[in-house]
């Protein structure tokens, strides 16, 4: 098997992989399974530091962000799509699927969104019920000012739908002022893809309790969560396995207090190495602690970057989508990825793959990504 080194999914640790393939309790009608679900969703708030409820839903984290849109948005619901990346423009897609009428906040996609000249913008632009935003954007690795985007929006008492699938737990967040989170379980969670996490708020409660409309969607409907534990009950049968897993990984997370900083040096140092090199970062400011992009060199073309890795050195990295097709290279370095014997072998991969396809480096990437540890003390 490949050393899988993308930007989610992520590898994942046998625990996690033993905790899945236990016998499993029935659902359904096993009330000490809601119990455990119960314990679960309340572990994973209080390692996000919040009183806001957690939800597990069976699906990938793109389930997520349908739901929060689904549950909060009614038909002429304005809402304000922040658009620095593709999965920020893409949230578009949910809000109109569900009736509401979007406006952009669009901005350039290699930079973070500018605190300060949002705000500006608000001061004249604030008639909005909801407000998506991304977290990190992973196609191009980019990290918002989740933080502060969201505080300015609350201000003028506007709900806020954040997309943190690929940052949760590799990125420090308060959820302050979020109402709707969205997490995955395939990212820095370090569990295979089939969960989602919605972390909701007690604003987005009650908005989506006082709803005019009826919510259109089913699967993507978090109201049918709102009193499972009260009705021990359910509304679709609840994959077990998988919660089993993801139980396996929050515990792991949960003894790991240096999570954050073990994630911000390595994606220090692999940057440092991706420019020490002579390779382009894709982004001016902004740079994810989970997941690095740079420019395909001219010299050759993404897919020979990716199957030369692949076929010689056995690593999965990846290419990226949409606009950044076969412009970018993206290294995944979050969760069980952020370490610094995987990023090694990666960086000495890639740095023999780029000399074999006649891209000439100024330094040896391998070598400059342990260096940078050694200067950051973490080795």
């Amino acid at each position: 098997m490949y050393k899988m080194m993308t930007p989610g999914p992520t590898q994942v640790s046998d625990a996690v992989l033993d905790a899945r393939s236990l016998r499993f309790k029935q659902p359904d009608c096993d009330p000490s399974f809601v119990e455990d679900y119960k314990q679960l969703c309340l572990d994973i708030s209080r390692l996000l530091h919040t009183d806001h409820e957690t939800f597990i839903l069976g699906g990938e984290g793109i389930l997520g962000l349908e739901a929060a849109c689904a549950s909060l948005i009614e038909p002429g619901d304005h809402v304000l799509v922040l658009d620095n990346g593709i999965f920020g423009r893409g949230f578009a897609d949910f809000v109109e699927m569900y009736g509401g009428v979007v406006t952009f906040y669009s901005t350039d996609y290699r930079e973070a969104i500018d605190v300060e000249a949002f705000t500006a913008f608000l001061k004249d632009n604030h008639d909005f019920k909801i407000a998506t935003v991304v977290h990190g954007d992973t196609p191009s690795g980019i990290l918002n000012d989740v933080d502060a985007i969201t505080r300015e929006l609350k201000a003028y008492g506007i709900l806020t739908i954040v997309d943190a699938v690929s940052t949760l737990f590799g990125e420090p967040l308060s959820l302050e002022h979020i109402d709707v989170l969205c997490g995955g379980s395939q990212k820095v969670i370090s569990a295979p893809p089939g969960l989602t996490l919605n972390v909701i708020s007690e604003d987005a409660r009650a908005a989506i309790n006082n709803r005019k409309t009826p919510i259109a969607a089913f699967y993507a409907n978090l109201k049918v969560f709102f009193n499972y534990y009260e009705e021990k009950w359910f509304p679709y049968t609840m994959p077990a396995s998988d919660i089993n897993g993801l139980r396996a990984a929050i515990d792991a997370i949960a003894v790991d207090p240096g999570i954050f900083d073990r994630h911000r040096r390595i994606g220090e140092a692999t940057r440092a190495a991706v420019e020490a090199a002579g390779l382009s970062l894709y982004l001016k400011n902004g740079f994810s602690n989970t997941v690095t992009a740079f420019e395909v060199p001219s010299e050759t073309t993404a897919d020979a970057i990716l199957s030369t890795m692949l076929k010689d050195h056995n690593i999965l990295i990846t290419g990226s989508f949409g606009v950044f097709a076969g412009k970018l290279i993206r290294l995944g370095h979050m969760g069980n990825n952020a370490n610094e014997n995987d990023m090694t072998a990666v960086l000495s991969a890639l740095d023999a793959t780029l000399r074999k396809l006649g891209v000439p480096l100024k330094a040896d990437l391998a070598e400059v990504f342990h260096q940078s540890l050694v200067q950051q003390g973490l080795i």
